[in-house]
This record gives structure tokens, C-alpha cells and sequence, in this order.
């Protein structure tokens, strides 16, 4: 498995309680490890603002501490981010989702379909 890091530069301090109704929905899963990463464990709940580097590795049993959904691609086999899908929505889940995929030939990738998890 090879991985970069990925760079970020967060312009703003972001606060999970500024959205308690809907909760927070990301649709990028990089965008994910980045807050991921830069997540202050206070009270606040809030993901610092500032330039920084991430070479974060997601995978089961990893805890998230941003996200409460995450609409993302059907990722290639062997991938991190695939980890990172079977760590936000488990293991046997992802398993069955990808089966359904195959299945009813879903396009994968980058440009392919995507689903949301919850």
C-alpha cells in the first residue's frame, strides 16, 4: 500500500457544534483524513485553522471524530481509502455494498458511482 501526504492550509477554524441538526456530511474522502488530522480534541469540537501536512492512515478500528456521514466512491481494491471506507462504515457492510456494486455493475474510481454511508 503506498500512500503521500497531502497538504492543506485550513483558512477557517470549523466547529462541529455549528451544525447540530444535520450533522456534518463530507463528500471527499481525503477531505475527511484532512479533518481528520487536524481535529483539537476540546471542548469546542473544532478542527484548527492554519497550514499543516497529513500523512494520516485510516483503517479499522480507527474512531472518527468529525464525520457523522461520508458520501464517497467505490474505491479500487488495496487502496487506503478503501480502509478508510471500511473503518467509517465496517468491514462486513463495505463488503456487501461492493458485492451489490459488482453485482449490478456499478462503475468504480474517480468517476464512478459513489454511495453514501451513515
Amino acid at each position: 500500500v503506498l500512500m503521500g501526504a497531502a497538504c492543506i492550509v485550513a483558512p477557517l477554524v470549523i466547529g462541529k457544534a455549528a451544525l447540530p441538526i444535520i450533522g456534518v456530511l463530507l463528500v471527499i474522502s481525503g477531505v475527511l483524513e484532512l479533518l481528520e488530522t487536524f481535529w483539537v480534541a476540546d471542548e469546542a469540537g473544532q478542527v484548527r485553522a492554519g497550514p499543516g501536512q497529513t500523512g494520516i492512515f485510516i483503517h479499522p478500528p480507527y474512531r472518527f471524530r468529525v464525520a457523522d456521514a461520508l458520501l464517497t466512491n467505490f474505491h479500487l481494491p488495496r487502496s487506503t481509502l478503501l480502509m478508510l471506507v471500511c473503518a467509517f462504515a465496517g468491514r462486513e457492510l463495505t463488503l456487501r455494498a461492493y458485492e451489490e456494486a459488482i453485482r449490478e455493475r456499478y462503475r468504480f474510481y474517480s468517476y464512478g458511482d459513489c454511495m453514501l454511508i451513515e
